[in-house]
């Protein structure tokens, strides 16, 4: 009999709609209030691109080399580059001036498309060379070029410095 009364008054409890009265009053009224305008995004300026062009150089976390004369070659050095081979129209122009500006492909064959700075554009693949320090093209895909340059080392020898080149999107 005790459980009877227990549930039914927790039952009455529930039934008085008046506790809520003033909360469904508020909320009605929040429904039928204007709606705000929600501003557009403002709009920014594009960002400038910004070529980093300084990979060639010495890292400025690397203690700079003191080079003393008797230094003799290191054990990297590569032999002197051919100065006789006749040289390809894209190893008159700086490696700064090129650009990738995109691909060719038959079957598995990939050539990749490089911009020499005034406007002409070159096909290039593996084995070709560009750029004013003997740079050979080692590897083309989809994204970018691999170069093997061939660099003075300071010393009277010469080393190969890798170098990659990016399709600008």
């Amino acid at each position: 009999m005790a459980m009877l009364l227990v549930s039914l008054v927790g039952l009455t409890g529930c039934a008085n709609d008046r506790q809520h009265s003033d909360l469904d009053k508020q909320m009605s009224d929040a429904r039928t209030r204007p709606q705000g305008v929600i501003e557009p995004l403002p709009v920014y300026p594009e960002a400038e691109r910004f070529n980093y062009s300084a990979l060639a150089l010495r890292s400025p976390f690397e203690p700079p080399a003191i080079i003393t004369g008797d230094e003799k070659v290191s054990g990297n050095a590569v032999p002197a580059p051919d100065q006789s081979r006749p040289k390809e129209s894209l190893e008159l122009v700086s490696y700064a001036q090129l650009s990738m500006v995109g691909t060719l492909a038959r079957g598995d064959k990939i050539w990749a498309l490089v911009d020499d700075g005034d406007g002409k554009v070159h096909r290039v693949e593996r084995g070709n060379h560009m750029g004013r320090n003997f740079g050979l093209i080692t590897q083309v895909n989809r994204r970018e070029l691999e170069i093997m340059e061939t660099v003075p080392d300071g010393k009277g020898g010469w080393i190969n410095r890798p170098r990659t080149m990016a399709i600008e999107e």
